[in-house]
């Protein structure tokens, strides 16, 4: 399940120049982006973090930190390091060019500018942007399947826990196996068994619009349930079981396919709360469900099956 597109590409402008932000809005008015500005340094940082800009239009001189001190600490953060910085400053001596350059900034406009210049130079920055935002997208997208990968498991997890933590907001973790899937490999080929795989990745894509699937790996899927609390969990991996074993498949008549399910409340975790916490628990329920008959599904640390 892809995450869908803004539907205009952000631009940040930090420049503690009223007169630059009165120009940016009137000049830029008719591209088609969405033009947000900050006067403060350190408010400007904040609105990245919030805003997560395609390219950010930045000033040297500044009270504060100035525009060298702003880019390195976009540098430094692992969400807001990718974002192209365009630097706008009175200032066009060389040496400020080449440590623009050399601390990461992939432009550089002298004031006064030219409007059309400076159009084509953030048009240029977006398209490029773009091109990097389609390739990590690509990069973690299973192939077989249509749905996020592990690397992107990995990272999604690790900011829900957070914000789960942080937030105090109800998150489950649901681990999700095809059951007897090496035999059924074994006794219909390859083939067949990418096309269960395939079959199981739709059926889990149609479900919530807050769901996130992923193919873990070989057979197993893990869904990221956020503002979900186990009881609520328990359902939609019953409703995600049910509708998996009543698949139909006209390659093999009167075959029935199941899938085990796993699920964990970070809620109910004992002590530690984390990523490989949230993850042991709901393989612990998992493997439970297998152990239990399989075509189930059992939750960690409550007392609740179904299947």
């Amino acid at each position: 399940m892809t995450p869908q597109s803004s539907p205009l590409p952000k631009v940040l402008a930090i420049d503690d120049s009223e007169l630059i932000h009165r120009l940016l809005r009137v000049r830029l008015q008719h591209e088609q982006i969405e033009l947000h500005g900050s006067m403060v340094a350190v408010r400007g940082l904040e609105m990245a973090r919030e805003l997560q800009p395609d390219v950010i239009l930045l000033d040297i001189e500044m009270e504060g930190m100035d525009g060298f001190e702003v880019l390195q600490a976009l540098k430094s953060d692992v969400d807001l390091q990718d974002i192209p910085v365009i630097f706008i400053s009175a200032t066009a001596s060389m040496e400020d060019r080449v440590r623009a350059l050399d601390l990461g900034a992939v432009d550089f406009v002298a004031k006064p500018f030219e409007v059309v210049e400076l159009k084509a130079r953030v048009r240029s920055a977006l398209r490029v942007q773009h091109l990097v935002k389609m390739l990590a997208q690509k990069a973690q997208v299973d192939g077989l399947t249509g749905l996020w990968n592990r690397t992107y498991f990995d990272r999604r997890l690790s900011q829900e826990v957070s914000e789960s933590i942080r937030h105090r907001r109800p998150l489950t973790l649901v681990m999700c196996d095809v059951d007897g899937f090496k035999k059924l490999n074994d006794e219909r080929g390859h083939p067949f068994g990418d096309m269960v795989l395939e079959r199981l990745a739709k059926i889990l894509q149609s479900g919530r619009g807050s769901d996130i699937p992923c193919r873990y790996g070989g057979e197993e899927f893990g869904i990221i349930l956020p503002n979900t609390s186990g009881s609520e969990a328990l359902e939609v991996a019953d409703r995600y079981r049910r509708a998996i074993e009543q698949e139909t498949w006209p390659s093999a008549v009167g075959k029935v396919i199941t899938a085990s399910f796993g699920i964990a409340d970070i809620s109910v975790l004992p002590g530690t709360q984390g990523v490989d916490d949230l993850i042991a628990a709901a393989d612990s329920a998992l493997y439970k469900a297998k152990l239990n008959g399989r075509n189930r599904v059992e939750a960690a640390n409550i007392n609740q099956s179904t299947g």
